[in-house]
């Protein structure tokens, strides 16, 4: 056995009250130990340092030159092991680091603008790193550390994640101004079948999260045309007479039309999630709370 398997913290502040005091019953008064336990853990010391350590006087002990030599080393020990144990004072003036998020084409144009402003004014330090959603490589990617947080829509996220909400958000249809549809009072069917752009990023096809609901009425959408991104979707519409179901915060001054429906699709969340290992790091926990202050 090593000599340091045979140290433990209890004996290191044992050897500091001795310093102080030299006195084994002021040392155990002062630590709430017997006087024999004290002459117990002593003995112990000196087998570890293979010194005497303090040596017997009429009134009490005398540290060894060796004990004087390793006091102040003891004492770092300790304070070192004060700070490992006590409340860390988390600053984000002081954060270093690379922090990843994976996000949404939506969330990358709606969220992450006014997200990364705050960051970079209260961390300016933090690196960020921002990378597409890759619904299929999310788990991997997360629990391999390789991202930190992922913004984007609840059925997007492994059931397992801490996740909180951000906002809530609703579709509208929208077309350019100049198109056939956008001066007319349209039915639901009529909407239905004209020419529709979608946006698939997760996965290049031609379903949207708007046929569901159509299904309710027994209609199918005219789907024409699969994007990969929202962002494009609105330059589509400038150039093809088609009509689209955007999310409301994504089309803001961007000039589209916006047509007027007798029923409206179910409203929907846009989250941010995290893998829960990460549920007690501090970094995550300061990240997670800027997003819950933002005003989306």
């Amino acid at each position: 056995m090593s000599s340091l398997d045979r140290l433990d913290i209890k004996q290191l502040r044992i050897f500091q009250a001795l310093i102080r005091e030299q006195n084994a019953s002021k040392a155990a008064s002062q630590l709430g130990l017997t006087q024999q336990a004290v002459s117990e853990q002593l003995k112990k010391l000196r087998g570890v340092f293979d010194d005497r350590l303090f040596i017997r006087k009429t009134k009490g002990f005398v540290p060894t030159p060796f004990a004087e030599s390793i006091s102040s080393d003891i004492d770092k020990v300790l304070r070192d092991f004060e700070q490992l144990l006590s409340p860390k004072v988390f600053d984000p003036k002081t954060l270093q680091g690379t922090y990843v998020i994976a996000a949404t084409d939506y969330a990358q144009q709606v969220v992450l603008p006014q997200f990364i402003a705050t960051l970079r004014s209260q961390s300016p330090n933090l690196k960020i790193i921002v990378r597409d959603f890759e619904i299929d490589k999310l788990h991997e990617l997360m629990e391999s550390g390789k991202v930190n947080l992922a913004i984007a829509f609840p059925d997007y996220i492994p059931d397992s994640y801490p996740l909180i909400k951000l906002f809530e958000e609703h579709h509208v249809c929208v077309t350019s101004n100049h198109s056939t549809i956008s001066k007319m009072n349209t039915s639901l069917k009529e909407i239905a079948a004209h020419p529709s752009i979608i946006a698939s990023p997760s996965r290049p096809n031609f379903k949207g999260s708007i046929d569901d609901w159509f299904k309710k009425f027994g209609l199918v959408r005219n789907v024409m045309v699969s994007a990969p991104c929202f962002s494009v979707v609105p330059m589509y519409l400038e150039t093809t007479d088609s009509i689209a179901f955007l999310p409301s915060k994504a089309i803001e001054g961007l000039g589209l039309t916006t047509l007027d429906l007798a029923e409206s699709p179910e409203p929907f969340d846009v989250i941010a999630a995290w893998h829960p290992r990460y549920s007690d790091d501090a970094i995550q926990k300061w990240l997670i709370d800027k997003l819950k202050e933002e005003n989306f």
